[in-house]
């Protein structure tokens, strides 16, 4: 994210779930297919169906199933296509064997691992021994493209059984500070997408200001709409700005712990009397992280031994997938301390 005011779009295409081999068919013919709508090359879409097919493949193999997002990622000059494998598997004991190419604990050619480091942008994991494993990779369109890992990273879940999510995420830069938005349309469905995607417009388009302009903006252009429950974060200087209406939960995490932080009882678009923002201390290696309540508040991060110096869109799926076990939209941001230069 560069530039003042501009940050890049990202949008979470699919999930699609794998659970059996003929799975990581219905993977490649959908990252092949995003691929060529990014303008891929046909030497770059294959690499694509490589790794695609192959990260599938070993979900089912060795964690008996798992689910794949597929992201587009469009920036001011390039577009990146992003690959997150998910699953909930035994773990792996040995990353640095499982990545060299050929190897393999099941007697076959084993090129899953290792095809994604030699084909692919960037990539990060996280994977703990009976915490299953999380796999990022990034394809950006020409093969010698320089792609940096994304300073903030949210992602979203629509609830089983509706078409769209109605959880939405939006980040901005406005003179190297990086203020983030996570919004939560109500209920469920079309109506609730069109509220979220409404405050998303009207985020990036608001004046550079404080979370309180921001969440002003974005609650004036609610009106009309459903109405949403939404917060504002912005980390600058060793400190969160912090603002937002309605069942957000924002929470600081750093080497001092985790702090609770404060959004005001409301509606954006319709009740909001309050809307003010309170600071909190941030370490230098701190997070935020905020979720819609689509994910449970009473998270236990002790077992996650190293999750949090990971890249942002791992640490946001670990949580999405461990945390958000309610029926409902879910969604979840993550903003570092060190976001802001």
């Amino acid at each position: 994210m560069t530039g003042t005011g501009v940050a890049d779009e990202v949008e979470d295409v699919e999930w699609l779930a794998v659970d059996h081999m003929s799975a990581a068919g219905a993977v490649r013919r959908s990252a092949t297919g995003l691929a060529h709508r990014l303008g891929f090359d046909e030497e770059r879409t294959a690499g694509v169906a490589i790794v695609a097919t192959e990260l599938a493949t070993n979900q089912v193999k060795h964690a008996g199933g798992g689910s794949m997002l597929l992201r587009a990622r469009r920036g001011v000059v390039e577009a990146t296509l992003e690959l997150v494998a998910v699953d909930r598997g035994p773990g792996i004991a040995d990353v640095d064997h499982a990545l060299r190419d050929g190897t393999s604990t099941t007697g076959t050619l084993g090129i899953g691992m290792g095809s994604f480091v030699r084909l692919a942008s960037t990539w990060d994991l996280w994977t703990r021994p009976g915490l299953g494993t999380v796999v990022a990779v990034t394809f950006a369109r020409d093969a010698d493209q320089v792609v940096t890992t994304p300073a903030a990273a949210g992602l979203t879940r629509p609830m089983t059984g509706e078409p769209v999510c109605g959880d939405a995420y939006a980040f901005r830069v406005d003179d190297g500070v990086v203020s983030a938005m996570l919004v939560d349309g109500l209920g469920h469905g079309p109506l609730a997408a069109k509220a979220a995607q409404e405050a998303v417009r009207a985020f990036r388009a608001a004046p550079e200001g404080p979370p309180t302009a921001l969440l002003t903006a974005v609650h004036r252009a609610l009106h009309g709409t459903r109405g949403a429950a939404v917060a504002v974060a912005r980390v600058e200087g060793g400190s969160v700005r912090y603002a937002g209406i309605g069942n957000i939960v924002g929470t600081v995490l750093d080497d001092a712990g985790s702090r609770g932080m404060i959004s005001h009882p409301g509606i954006a678009g319709a009740q909001a009397r309050t809307i003010r923002e309170a600071t909190y201390p941030i370490g230098p290696a701190g997070v935020v992280v905020m979720h819609s309540d689509g994910l449970t508040a009473r998270m236990d991060l002790a077992p996650y031994l190293g999750l949090l110096t990971r890249s942002p869109l791992v640490v946001a799926t670990v949580l999405l997938r461990d945390f958000g076990v309610r029926q409902d939209d879910a969604s979840a941001l993550v903003l570092p301390a060190a976001a802001s230069r």
